[in-house]
């Protein structure tokens, strides 16, 4: 009696109270479970996050710094300190630690079934089919032979029909969003090589999640087999359930729930209660509580604004805050030293080289047979055999039903860990899409053919741009005799780490095209905006989405305009007027955006500062009624800043002046920045025989004026300049030639003119134009390699080919 009392007494005293009563009453923080978590939770995420920091220019996906985050923290590493151990991660706290991790897991695999839309699955190709069977049967075959090996060295004394089983599914998992991720930072999520590894890993997944769904029925505590037989069959009629009663009641709430309406903090409270209470049920059949919450996710409507909303309530605080806590705790359960000996490396090396070779070899096969050449096929082995996170839910589950001892956890672990390592190196190193095109010749406004099409690739970040955007288009349209005008509508769509990133992937390449997809109703509206404007008049409206980091957004922009043979892109300005007209800044990355375009475009280049040209909205055709100012100081930028006038001049409602600045008779141009190259020379020359050539054609032309101002020092063109801001419009050249008229600018891509006119000392409510004209001699760093031509290259196909532009 005595020693059961005092067993009772040590579990008392072992348990742990929510919060303390502070230092100051003498009590350690630490002692109590709410001051632990928060620490442990600050900890594992800065510790991660400086991981992924770290490994960022591998280009890792955030996967692996929180899978190796969790293994550091653990006994592996910094948990060989048992001071540290003992102090930050007891063991008393690991049921609260494990239970909060497991919430955020459950509301994780919710999001994962929001990403996961079924009917896509219905449009699989055979050869991704093929693939993806094949990436699941020769690994799980393989698994079965390594099984039996690990079972009779390091394994011994597990049921072998529940290991055999997990063995199988842990080697022929695809990590479905890792996969996305990483082919997204490659930029092939376009490519038929994308396409084939997208397709395949959806099907991968759905077939995992049966197989996982399978080994925890065969994994439980009683060894009858008929309580696996119940626990699947309780398991498909809960699907079932879900089916007929839960998903008619999502589809109500999504109808209620109207584009441009707030959704109802009742629906949203509803939806999340189903996941718990899905999650309740499906643990309560013994399948393991994530399967309800993946069920309610793929079951929640896509269409409509619902599932957005849903990915916005919660993917933040899930993703950034309680998913690495899964990670840490798994990583707490991973002991490395456990592997130690040749033998035990040994049979690392051979669980990493069976998972490799049945997936890749598997993948490979099958790709060859549907003749895929041999260097895709070998990527998309590599590709199909990337690990993550459902990696770790297998082996956490198998390791909590006893069916994986410590030592066979930490070599599953680090086989998974190691596989998507390699993945991107390898896949960079043996595939690189191409970037070839052929040459083509329209690549400025400025051009002999004016009856030939102008092109333009119009880009924009937000909705905010688009009127001024669409504005400036009609503007540019030639309505009386010029060739007709074809703009690419190009939305940039930053690819973050959050999880909404793979939805809005999914979204932008339905039938793996990079444009949005019309045969469906789409309820974007920025799509909308232009393609009701393109109803409404001549010009050939073809929207497009580009979604990638920032830092490599450029590449993008400018292949397509490359394989678009645009004449012009179109940027807007990386700062946004407010409503008291000064000029705020949206993010320094978008300004490095600007800048890395100008030096790789294969075309010229327009940035548009937006004072609202025609208001917030749409002006109709018959509405035009800008005047633009084209300030002229000789140089090439102000040739095509003029040709680009004159284009739009065209136009009935445009009236175009063109402003000449000349100096005195006997003097040079003030604040001249460089002279007497020949260069310069030969392009003041080429701009004085361009303007002549204007001045002459301009006469025929009501709607067009010029003027020379004699200047002789900066004080004179900045009065000129004021003296006609009034006008809608400035068209400016980037880089005339004269010195800057402010002392300081944070925008040199605007040019020592386009920084002045940008000003909010200049305007509040003239926008601007800054155009650099393509020049074939100034070395850019193009990024297409230019091929030798072959047939007619006046036209290009909408689709591009193997490029990263959804």
């Amino acid at each position: 009696m005595a020693s059961n009392h005092n067993a009772t007494n040590a579990t008392c005293t072992a348990s742990m109270k929510a919060t303390s009563n502070g230092a100051f009453q003498h009590e350690n923080p630490l002692d109590y479970a709410l001051p632990l978590l928060i620490l442990q939770m600050c900890l594992v995420v800065a510790f991660t996050r400086f991981l992924a920091f770290v490994l960022k220019p591998l280009r890792q996906p955030r996967v692996i710094a929180e899978i190796l985050g969790g293994i550091l923290l653990g006994p592996s590493a910094i948990g060989r300190s048992e001071k540290f151990l003992h102090a930050v991660f007891p063991k008393k706290s690991m049921t609260v630690l494990d239970t909060i991790a497991n919430i955020g897991l459950l509301f994780f695999l919710f999001l994962v079934g929001l990403e996961l839309d079924i009917r896509a699955l219905r449009r699989t190709g055979k050869k991704a089919f093929g693939i993806a069977i094949a990436g699941i049967t020769l690994p799980f075959v393989i698994g079965i032979g390594t099984s039996y090996v690990l079972s009779a060295t390091i394994n011994k004394g597990v049921s072998q029909g529940p290991f055999l089983v997990f063995m199988g599914v842990s080697l022929s998992i695809t990590a479905f969003p890792v996969l996305a991720r990483i082919l997204a930072e490659l930029k092939l999520l376009t490519t038929d090589l994308g396409r084939m590894a997208m397709s395949a890993a959806a099907v991968n997944d759905v077939a995992a999640w049966v197989l996982l769904a399978l080994a925890i029925a065969l994994s439980g505590n009683n060894t009858s087999p008929l309580i696996s037989v119940w626990v699947l069959l309780c398991g498909a009629g809960f699907v079932v359930f879900c089916v007929f009663t839960v998903k008619p009641l999502l589809s109500l709430i999504a109808r209620r729930s109207p584009e441009g309406e707030p959704v109802k903090e009742i629906y949203i409270c509803m939806t999340f209660c189903l996941v718990l209470a899905a999650s309740f049920a499906t643990d309560t059949i013994g399948i393991h509580a994530l399967f309800g919450a993946f069920v309610v996710g793929i079951l929640v409507p896509k269409d409509g604004p619902f599932a957005g909303v849903l990915i916005e309530k919660i993917e933040d605080i899930i993703s950034g805050l309680f998913l690495p806590l899964y990670f840490a705790s798994s990583g707490l359960k991973t002991n490395v030293a456990t592997i130690s000996g040749g033998h035990s490396w040994g049979l690392l090396v051979l669980v990493i080289f069976t998972a490799c070779f049945g997936k890749i070899g598997g993948t490979v096969v099958v790709s060859l047979l549907f003749k895929i050449p041999i260097r895709e096929a070998s990527a998309l082995g590599f590709l199909m055999n990337t690990k993550g996170l459902v990696e770790l839910i297998v082996l956490n589950i198998g390791k909590d039903r006893k069916v994986l001892n410590d030592q066979t956890f930490a070599i599953l672990v680090l086989m998974a860990l190691f596989t998507t390592f390699i993945t991107t190196p390898l896949v960079m190193a043996i595939y690189k899409p191409a970037r070839k095109g052929a040459p083509y010749k329209h690549r400025t406004v400025k051009r002999k053919d004016l009856e030939s099409e102008l092109r333009l690739l119009a880009c924009f970040h937000s909705s905010r741009g688009i009127p001024t955007m669409i504005n400036l288009i009609e503007c540019s349209r030639g309505i009386r005799k010029r060739g007709r005008l074809c703009v690419y509508a190009m939305h940039l769509m930053e690819l973050s780490e959050r999880s909404s990133a793979i939805s809005m992937v999914h979204k932008a390449r339905k039938n793996g095209l990079p444009f949005w997809n019309k045969k469906q109703s789409n309820t974007d509206q920025m799509v909308i905006a232009f393609e009701a404007y393109q109803q409404l008049s001549s010009v050939t409206i073809r929207p497009m989405t580009a979604i990638s980091a920032l830092n490599t957004i450029h590449e993008d922009i400018c292949t397509s305009a490359y394989q678009k043979r645009a004449a012009m892109i179109m940027l807007p300005y990386h700062k946004h007027q407010r409503v008291d007209g000064t000029m705020e800044s949206l993010g320094h990355s978008i300004h490095q955006v600007n800048q890395r375009v100008l030096r790789h475009a294969p075309c010229s280049v327009g940035i548009l500062v937006d004072r609202g040209l025609g208001g917030t909205t749409q002006v109709s055709s018959s509405d035009v009624s800008y005047s633009i100012v084209v300030p002229f100081f000789g140089g090439r930028d102000d040739v095509e800043a003029l040709s680009y006038g004159v284009r739009m001049a065209e136009h009935p409602g445009i009236m175009l002046t063109a402003l000449k600045f000349v100096a005195p008779p006997g003097k040079l141009l003030p604040a001249l920045m460089k002279v007497n190259t020949t260069d310069e020379d030969d392009e003041t020359k080429s701009g004085e025989l361009f303007f002549s050539d204007f001045i002459n054609n301009s006469k025929k032309q009501d709607s067009v004026t010029y003027q020379e101002r004699e200047v002789e020092n900066k004080a004179d063109i900045i009065g000129a300049l004021k003296s006609m801001n009034k006008c809608n419009l400035f068209l400016v050249g980037r880089s005339p030639p004269i010195a800057p008229l402010m002392e300081t600018s944070d925008s040199p891509e605007l040019g020592p003119v386009g920084s002045f006119l940008a000003s909010s000392e200049f305007s509040n409510s003239t926008s601007v134009l800054v155009i650099q004209q393509f020049n074939p001699n100034a070395n850019l760093q193009q990024l297409v390699q230019e091929e030798e031509e072959s047939g007619d290259t006046s036209d290009v196909p909408d689709t591009p080919n193997a490029r990263s532009m959804v």
